[in-house]
């Protein structure tokens, strides 16, 4: 079975997307309307922006949703998943791909997401630190024990977890983990505590916009960040599209389900082979591809 995947923030890079606007016709259509939703030109910052430019999330976000969304439009009967699935913002592209939402809906949810997830970080510094060679529940555990602000949020593949809160809290728990035997415990170059409690205003203002959204029934099931099955009901999506802000990105126990219902090939659709790498290490087994 095929698993189609969708990569998340921090898989940009300076030229992006630039190719499939040069050779698709369709690419050069959905780009030109995304620059008329945003108002303003995204493109010109995708294809010739620098690192920096790329890195502000109200750009980030749209810009790696442009790349996944459009590749796989351009795949056209070429795209056949028999699920999806995405990490974080992927979700989004995992659910414009699928049939879930339309194309001009899902760009505005997620550029409202960026803006919000901004402010959200605005109201209260956080960061997140990526922690390397504990066993998840080591983690949870100093986590869950830890003074202050900080939690598990995304765990990306065995024996890496990424955990996010509070600045002060986050530190100090770097300093445990590492005392547990933790191999790295690294703060990671982010601007926020994404899927932490302190994205909760973004959540909040997200919820408004999902909920006036129309979500369709899709063509395959989504195996979503905060229950990791997979799931068709538009209104279950809806629910937990609106958790996914606050809650882990559990990627791991996602890759695992697939593998379990069947999926024996992934490939990952938009910027960056991040991804694959994650899926090769969750199940060796795995075949992994690029779009």
């Amino acid at each position: 079975m095929k698993a189609y995947i969708f990569p998340g923030q921090g898989a940009q890079f300076s030229g992006m997307g630039a190719e499939l606007y040069e050779q698709s016709e369709t690419a050069r259509r959905l780009f030109n309307t995304a620059n008329e939703i945003l108002g303003f030109s995204i493109t010109d910052i995708m294809f010739n922006g620098s690192d920096e430019d790329l890195r502000q999330t109200r750009v980030t976000q749209p810009a790696i949703f442009l790349h996944s969304v459009i590749l796989s439009k351009t795949l056209g009967n070429d795209f056949t998943p028999d699920m999806v699935a995405g990490h974080s913002l992927g979700e989004f592209s995992a659910l414009v791909a699928n049939g879930t939402l339309g194309f001009e809906d899902g760009l505005k949810l997620v550029f409202q997401r960026a803006q919000a997830m901004q402010k959200a970080c605005e109201l209260q510094a956080g960061t997140m630190a990526a922690v390397l060679g504990l066993e998840d529940a080591v983690v949870e555990e100093l986590c869950s024990t830890a003074e202050g602000i900080v939690v598990p949020a995304n765990y990306n593949c065995p024996g890496q977890l990424v955990i996010s809160g509070e600045i002060e809290a986050v530190n100090k728990a770097c300093e445990a983990l590492k005392e547990a035997g933790a191999r790295r415990a690294l703060v990671l170059p982010v601007g926020g505590a994404f899927h932490s409690p302190l994205m909760e205003p973004a959540r909040e203002e997200l919820a408004s916009a999902i909920e006036q959204t129309s979500f369709n029934a899709p063509i395959c099931p989504i195996y979503q960040n905060v229950t990791t099955t997979a799931v068709n009901d538009p209104d279950e999506i809806k629910r937990n599209l609106i958790a996914q802000l606050t809650a882990p990105v559990k990627w791991t126990q996602s890759v695992q389900q697939m593998v379990a219902d069947g999926a024996s090939l992934f490939t990952e659709v938009g910027p960056g082979k991040v991804l694959q790498g994650l899926v090769k290490k969750i199940d060796r087994k795995a075949e992994v591809t690029s779009a």
